[in-house]
């Protein structure tokens, strides 16, 4: 059912009349996000410019029974800022002011909308960064990598988001504020933080979030090698890990994605390698340096066929360029793609990068391999085109990786979140009582479901009805008929 006039008017009031977006044209630019495959229009979109806001939207929002769907950037690739039939987007994209940095305490308190990268740019000048760096930290938000548990390249040695977050201003689903956590580490009581991290905008809406500051690491090294297979950069990984080494990052891309990422910025990567493996190491000069020299023998040990070393800045950069590049520049070689984010055990890489590829040839689709190798973190793309009407094959064979990672002992998503993508395949992973539980946790935040709906979990079958608070029908409501 379409919002009403009261609906809307109570919405402008929350927020002010300027900060709505009412109209066609302008409502499209908010019908997806990174997964692109799936649209939905919002009947209304509401773009807060402070935390009081946001919570007088969502009590407007309970107070109506009206579903809302949060958004950063849009950079999900889940479809987890995906809009819901009759429902609004909350977009948090004027919430983007760095409210501190607290250099003693190395901590930076800061609204959601502001970019991953301005996190590092405002803690700079004291000689500190934000750990997690996701592939779009130019344009994502920290409130969808607080959604998403957004981890980065850099995730195998310093964690994902839960591990950099220390507190949070958080709107319940019914329009109150809470504080989750606090400003140390160690706090008392059920860790409702770690609950609220990596929700989807199931729980709530974070509307100022507090984030643990690192110091620059003393050196960083950084290397480029490519390898006649797939499986010899696997073997590298294996056995750079066995070493007792722990990178801050290992990447790997396959030919595809190299070619696509190449073409796109011109990294000095090698066209037609069968695999590359970006390693970076830091930490103390000495300490470092011994390691570098262990990870390049291992590299010669597995048939390295080129070994570039940065040697400045702005090879390390160009380095990275190259591999934060891939995503997008796969849009350059093919219309549409759907993107996985399975993680395996390290020491089956090789074999599910191998079913993945068979998987891709049965179906008769490319797919494209870039990802986080030293967390077997997989992000496989799988190649359509939806105007050849390839949509329903591609999003099958990208449902079908998606279990092959939990058939080889792993998970459905490592960071990129289930959103719409995966929510149907948590049954793959997760038990009755499992499921049964997490939405009895879901439940207590938001017993009416009004807080990002048909996210993350599963939807009953049963008349296609949501579990939760009984909501009584329209015609019970108008006194036409009673409730048995």
């Amino acid at each position: 059912m379409a919002l009403d006039d009261a609906t809307r008017a109570a919405l402008a009031r929350a927020v002010g009349p300027d900060n709505v977006i009412d109209d066609p044209v302008g409502r499209r630019a908010y019908e997806c996000d990174g997964l692109t495959g799936f649209r939905v229009v919002p009947d209304l979109v509401v773009l807060p410019r402070d935390a009081a806001a946001v919570a007088a939207a969502v009590r407007a929002c309970a107070e109506h029974r009206v579903p809302f769907v949060a958004r950063g950037a849009g950079t999900g690739l889940s479809g987890g800022a995906l809009p819901v039939a009759d429902g609004i987007v909350i977009s948090l994209a004027r919430l983007n002011r760095v409210l501190d940095v607290d250099p003693v305490d190395r901590r930076a308190t800061l609204e959601p909308g502001v970019t991953n990268l301005d996190v590092t740019a405002a803690a700079a000048p004291h000689g500190l960064y934000y750990a997690p760096d996701p592939s779009s930290q130019q344009v994502c938000t920290i409130g969808g990598n607080v959604a998403e548990n957004s981890g980065g390249a850099h995730c195998l040695k310093y964690g994902f988001t839960t591990n950099h977050v220390l507190s949070m201003e958080v709107v319940l689903p019914d329009g109150s504020v809470v504080t989750l956590g606090g400003d140390t580490a160690e706090q008392s009581g059920p860790d409702l933080r770690g609950v609220f991290l990596g929700s989807e905008g199931t729980l709530g809406i974070a509307t100022s979030i507090t984030v643990r500051l690192l110091r620059a690491p003393e050196t960083v090294r950084t290397l480029l090698a490519d390898f006649p297979s797939v499986e010899a950069a696997s073997d590298v990984v294996s056995d750079v890990v066995a070493a007792g080494i722990v990178p801050a990052a290992v990447e790997m891309m396959d030919t595809l994605a190299i070619e696509a990422a190449e073409e796109a910025v011109h990294a000095g990567y090698t066209v037609g390698t069968p695999a590359a493996l970006v390693v970076e190491l830091d930490g103390p000069a000495e300490e470092c340096e011994v390691q570098f020299e262990q990870v390049k023998e291992i590299c010669d040990r597995h048939g390295c066929t080129r070994l570039h070393i940065a040697g400045s800045v702005d090879e390390r950069a160009a380095i990275w360029r190259g591999r934060k590049a891939a995503f997008a520049a796969v849009g350059r070689i093919s219309p549409d793609y759907f993107v996985q984010d399975g993680v395996v055990p390290r020491t089956r890489l090789a074999e599910t990068l191998a079913r993945i590829a068979a998987m891709g040839d049965e179906a008769g689709l490319r797919v494209a391999n870039v990802f986080h190798a030293g967390d077997g973190n997989l992000h496989p793309l799988v190649l359509y085109s939806a105007a050849a009407g390839e949509t329903d094959h591609a999003e099958h064979l990208s449902s079908a990786i998606a279990r092959l990672c939990v058939e080889m002992g792993g998970a459905l998503s490592g960071e990129h979140g289930i959103g719409t993508d995966k929510a149907c395949s948590m049954p793959t992973m997760f038990g009755e009582v499992d499921l049964a539980t997490m939405d009895r946790v879901r439940s207590a935040f938001d017993p009416d479901r009004i807080s990002n709906p048909g996210k993350v979990l599963p939807t009953p079958r049963l008349c296609g009805e949501r579990p939760g608070r009984y909501r009584p029908h329209p015609l019970e409501e108008s006194g036409l008929i009673d409730r048995l």
